[in-house]
């Protein structure tokens, strides 16, 4: 409690309602006021709960979304996923948000695991969706077309060839269009969903090669979306520049939750460009800014970036991956702010530790918030280490999860029991210093931090495994200038592969099956694989090796 943040309270309320009743209460506070800003057209805070209102009408009246349904959100940012995401909340389903960059063997999987019968997806990804209503693993498809929310004298394009998407161009009769939708005129249901119901299912990939379901409440959500707004406080007057993906956790959290939470305005961005950021925070006055390292990096490497006008920034931060201190240094001459650094996981739904606004550490993760209770443990044996000893750092606080959907056995391995408390196991090598704050280290679990996507190589090389022209894969990270690491797979072809497959062919192999960020940028082919005497891959002896190449 050293360095709390001058006039945070050590406590806080938190709401008993829905995530729904967040944006319910603000519609009636400032009906008027914006709420989203998407290529220069406009939604107001009432504007957007009708627009949920309809969908949910049509969700339940149309296509029998019933409470407790899970229901796929499979789309870019745009301000038909903030609609679909409250829509689904709002008739008392559950919000499974699918990484866009996901693609069909993935989606698949989600899709038999939660049950879900219902997608809502940008028009761009159909090509990846309707396999899934092929073979039966989904029922319906409804499709956004992202530029039917953008201004029609839009002076910024949307990115690459969503500009000239039109909701005519959908061809296939089983895809639903989502105009058509919220003008069926469906009336929701009253809202029943309470604060213990589950309310979003993120997937968190494991080390068994397949993505795990992390169950939230809307308890849980609450917690750290009310508590990132007391910790760093914001109000209406706010102007929040959504650029981290709304999938994830931490823009979920920090670029529209929070946001709604408060009245202010979101400015979106579906995807990622450095001089487009700059434009929009200069037009918008942007005053909050939450990022990754990555970002902030590219947006200092512009040959014009002391041109950019940031003056409206108030407050920049992120997490992810740890900001390196030269760009943080040039970051605080451009802007003077001090990025401020936080840790979390889809298992805590964002940020169980923040840096205190005041006292910012570099490279740091910063102090428990509001309740949580963090120590490190000796992965081995669970017992509490000395302060600047390096252990696994464990977590107890409100807004852990409520374990993994339909793997109580994996559920129950993440947890233990100290001092009363159950701890969650973040797998993650850290430690803690005499003030409080926490460091990372390294990671007990086999993970590749590329760009702060969490890539887990068992995932990957079950995927891989299916190449017909591959016998084995062993995924190691390797060293890499803009990403920190990236993907390497290390091959052994397949016999009678007769020399023909390249790297080119793997990778582009890849990119067809898994998401960009998890596919091998490095492939290296080998005789075989080394392997230990009961015949498992020796993938840390690879990993070392590789790592003594770089050195």
């Amino acid at each position: 409690m050293k360095v709390w943040p001058p006039g945070v309270p050590e406590t806080t309320g938190w709401p008993t309602g829905s995530l729904f009743d967040n944006l319910k209460k603000t519609a009636a506070r400032h009906p008027e006021r914006p709420a989203l800003i998407y290529h220069e057209a406009e939604t107001s805070y009432g504007e957007l709960l009708a627009q949920v209102e309809a969908l949910a009408g049509y969700l339940q009246q149309a296509q029998g979304v019933a409470q407790g349904d899970r229901v796929l959100l499979y789309m870019q940012n745009s301000p038909q996923f903030i609609v679909g995401y409250y829509a689904i909340l709002r008739a008392d389903a559950v919000v499974v948000p699918v990484n866009p960059m996901s693609r069909v063997a993935e989606l698949r999987h989600i899709a038999e695991d939660t049950g879900a019968r219902v997608m809502l997806a940008g028009q761009e990804l159909l090509d990846h969706a309707t396999p899934l209503l092929d073979d039966g693993a989904l029922g319906t498809i409804l499709a956004a077309t992202y530029a039917e929310a953008a201004h029609p004298a839009r002076s910024i394009a949307l990115p690459g060839d969503l500009d000239g998407q039109a909701a005519s161009q959908i061809a296939d009769p089983r895809v639903l269009r989502w105009a058509d939708a919220l003008a069926a005129g469906h009336a929701a249901r009253a809202h029943l969903a309470q604060a213990g119901d589950l309310a979003v299912i993120p997937y968190s990939s494991g080390t068994t090669g397949k993505p795990k379901g992390c169950m939230h409440s809307h308890f849980t959500v609450n917690v750290t979306a009310w508590g990132g707004v007391v910790w760093n406080p914001a109000t209406e007057a706010d102007v929040n520049l959504a650029a981290l993906p709304l999938f994830h956790v931490t823009g979920m959290q920090a670029c529209m939750n929070g946001p709604i939470i408060v009245g202010s305005a979101i400015v979106l961005m579906t995807r990622w460009n450095r001089d487009v950021a700059a434009q929009l925070i200069r037009r918008y006055r942007v005053t909050r800014w939450r990022s990754i390292s990555t970002m902030a990096i590219d947006l200092l490497n512009a040959p014009n970036a002391a041109d950019y006008d940031l003056s409206s920034l108030v407050a920049i931060g992120g997490g992810g991956a740890a900001m390196p201190e030269a760009v943080a240094k040039k970051l605080f001459d451009l802007t003077g702010l001090h990025y401020v650094e936080g840790y979390g996981l889809s298992e805590t739904m964002a940020a169980t530790h923040i840096n205190p606004v005041h006292a910012a550490r570099r490279q740091c993760l910063g102090i428990p918030v509001f309740e949580v209770d963090s120590r490190v443990v000796n992965p081995d044996t669970l017992q509490e280490l000395p302060q600047g000893e390096v252990g696994e750092i464990v977590t107890h606080g409100p807004q852990v999860f409520l374990g993994y959907w339909n793997r109580p056995e994996e559920t129950e391995k993440s947890f233990f029991q100290m001092d009363g408390k159950r701890f969650f196991r973040t797998g993650d090598l850290g430690y803690v210093d005499p003030d409080g704050y926490f460091y990372m280290v390294d990671r007990v679990k086999r993970m590749i931090n590329a760009s702060g996507f969490k890539v887990w190589p068992a995932e990957v090389e079950a995927m891989m495994h299916h190449h017909p022209d591959i016998a084995e894969a062993c995924i190691i990270g390797t060293p890499d200038g803009r990403r920190g690491e990236t993907v390497k797979a290390v091959v052994v072809p397949r016999a009678g592969a007769n020399g023909q497959l390249s790297a080119d062919d793997v990778i582009a192999w890849c990119r067809g099956q898994m998401a960009a960020y998890k596919c091998p940028t490095v492939v290296e082919f080998v005789e075989s694989l080394p392997k230990s005497g009961s015949g498992k891959v020796l993938w840390r002896e690879l990993a070392e090796r590789e790592k003594a190449g770089a050195a």
